[in-house]
């Protein structure tokens, strides 16, 4: 709830589209349970979902048989107290199950707050308590330190809110209620106590930031399906398609681009428990695959795993799978994380697929633009390779983009001049959840302010293409002068040996910040900090070059990919009272 009247005109203004207000719907569906329901109707025998397991089970649902195990979950889940407007926790991984019970919640009206579990437990408690979830439910593998979260009494542990854990899946467990033994006694249809709409709230995920409390990001249905609307109508994606899933479905990237946006154009999809290069084309092949959305570090395991097998004389696909298998594929979805030049080149010409490069946040649902699909081949190329970072599209439906100052003035700024990138339109959040000066600051103008910087280009049909050039809070400040980490990063991955190479902006008493190297070299590299630091002053100022390199084996990420290099400081702090001469 936002009690401050200028925060809520300025929140309407950024759900607003080109005058278009938000409750001027542009999807054909009343909810998501409408959707579902008229995909039932319309295609009961159509198979919706197939699921591998991480054993390489698979089992498959249609339509109809999807939609009889989410209502038996809906009237499970309303038996135990949720209604329209409760929220809902899991503590789970992609299945199946998963996903039926997201679905059931959006019948019911009800949110869910799903928890990555790759967190420490001090976190997921507090997200549990700021979602004031009232029943989480939770797969066996994570039942102990479910336990442990929402009764523990350390510091930072319980969840007073949590009424109940239900297991979901395995051998039954003695202390808590087995969804699926409870489940054949629910009926297959489910009649909600009021309909739900487009506008009650359904997913409730929380921001990955390395610093301070989350940020829960209050999504409705609306959000959902309209920019499912939007991803479908940009990627040319068709009920005669199929899409896949390799991304975690607590992010919404999974959620949105490959289990909602194949069921809103009545499509299929593939969910993996995970990603695996031995897999990965296999599957495409089998299933035929048509689109999968990615990040840019699938890439580079892709690129990886292909050069192992190229070396052994193997097909760079996967044994047994051909270029002539993957005939069907047209392209991947590629965004959440930061895409070097020369990973994109890298990947399309060693594979021979295109990268629709795009952007987005959980704020704004999920994507926000793409590059356009009706690009030729050079044009294609000059958009990715010929600005230093590839460009991360034109707007799509659901949305307006523009550049700002920094500063968070309000000025709007032009074509080639760097900014904040912002964002409004109908696929913009509702809100923070009970974090009011958050939800000031982001919309102060009346745009939601991604805390991205960028720019964008004109093309000669007029159309504008944005780049994102870092976050603004790890822009390296070195005496007042700001380094992006995106323009050293790509003359770092130009090094013979780097696998990765990240710029990192350390504390330093002489300049405020200095800019340093977190090196991963290649398996058989032994390139060396002053090759390095060489190379960079060849292609770069003294200014902006790196001034230390820390080689080191694993990386910090983000679950959906994004580098977390404000991880990486610590390493850097014998070098902060070291004046750096050139």
């Amino acid at each position: 709830m936002i009690n401050d009247k200028q925060t809520q005109e300025n929140i309407l203004k950024a759900r607003t589209l080109t005058g278009i207000p938000p409750h001027q719907y542009l999807v054909p569906y009343r909810s998501v349970k409408h959707m579902l329901e008229n995909r039932v109707q319309e295609t009961p025998d159509k198979v919706y979902l197939i699921h591998y397991d991480a054993d390489g089970n698979r089992e498959e649902f249609t339509y109809g048989q999807f939609n009889a195990r989410v209502n038996q979950i809906a009237n499970f889940l309303v038996a135990h107290g949720v209604k329209r407007g409760s929220r809902v926790a899991t503590m789970a991984h992609n299945h199946g199950d998963t996903v039926m019970i997201y679905f059931a919640c959006w019948k019911i009206g009800a949110a869910v707050a799903p928890q990555n579990v790759s967190e420490d437990d001090p976190r997921i408690a507090y997200i549990l308590r700021n979602s004031e979830s009232v029943i989480a439910l939770v797969r066996p593998e994570y039942l102990e330190r479910a336990e442990a979260i929402v009764y523990g009494k350390d510091e930072g542990l319980g969840a007073d809110n949590i009424r109940e854990i239900v297991q979901v899946g395995g051998d039954p467990h003695p202390k808590y209620q087995q969804l699926y033994d409870e489940l054949a006694a629910f009926s297959s249809e489910f009649t909600p106590e009021a309909e739900p709409s487009l506008d009650d709230e359904c997913l409730l995920v929380y921001t990955s930031g390395t610093t301070g409390a989350p940020k829960g990001v209050v999504l409705m249905q609306y959000n959902m399906l309209v920019d499912a609307l939007s991803i479908s109508n940009w990627q040319g994606i068709t009920g005669n398609q199929r899409m896949m899933c390799v991304l975690p479905i607590h992010h919404v990237n999974g959620t949105i681009v490959t289990l909602i946006t194949p069921m809103f154009v009545g499509g299929s999809t593939v969910l993996n428990r995970a990603y695996s290069s031995h897999h990965f084309w296999e599957r495409i092949a089998r299933e035929k695959v048509h689109v999968v959305s990615v990040v840019p570090t699938l890439l580079q395991f892709s690129c990886e795993f292909a050069d192992k097998q190229a070396a052994e004389g193997k097909s760079i696909f996967g044994d047994g799978v051909s270029k002539d298998d993957l005939r069907h594929f047209r392209h991947f979805i590629c965004g959440a994380g930061t895409l070097a030049v020369a990973l994109a080149k890298r990947f399309e010409d060693q594979m021979g697929f295109r990268i629709l490069h795009g952007y987005g946040l959980s704020e704004t649902t999920c994507y926000s633009c793409h590059l356009p699909i009706d690009l030729d081949w050079q044009t294609h190329q000059h958009w990715m390779q010929d600005y230093g970072y590839p460009s991360i599209g034109c707007p799509i439906l659901a949305n307006e983009m523009a550049i700002f100052d920094p500063t968070g003035s309000g000025q709007q700024l032009g074509s080639g001049e760097r900014g904040e990138i912002c964002i409004r339109g109908h696929n913009v959040m509702k809100y923070y959840f009970k974090r009011p000066d958050a939800n000031e600051e982001t919309f102060k103008f009346g745009w939601f302010r991604s805390g991205d910087e960028g720019f964008y280009e004109v093309d000669e049909r007029g159309r504008q293409f944005f780049f994102i050039t870092g976050r603004i809070k790890e822009l390296i400040n070195r005496g007042g002068v700001k380094f992006s980490p995106f323009d050293i990063e790509e003359v770092l991955l130009q090094i013979p040996g780097v696998k990765v190479g990240l710029a990192v902006a350390f504390e330093n008493v002489y300049y405020g910040e200095e800019v340093g190297a977190y090196v991963v070299r290649e398996a058989d590299s032994a390139v060396t900090e002053e090759e390095i630091l060489a190379y960079c002053r060849q292609h770069m100022t003294f200014e902006k070059s790196p001034k230390v390199v820390v080689f080191g084996t694993e990386v910090p990420v983000t679950t959906t990919g994004k580098y977390q290099r404000l991880k990486l400081k610590a390493l850097f702090a014998d070098w902060k009272e070291t004046q750096f001469r050139k």
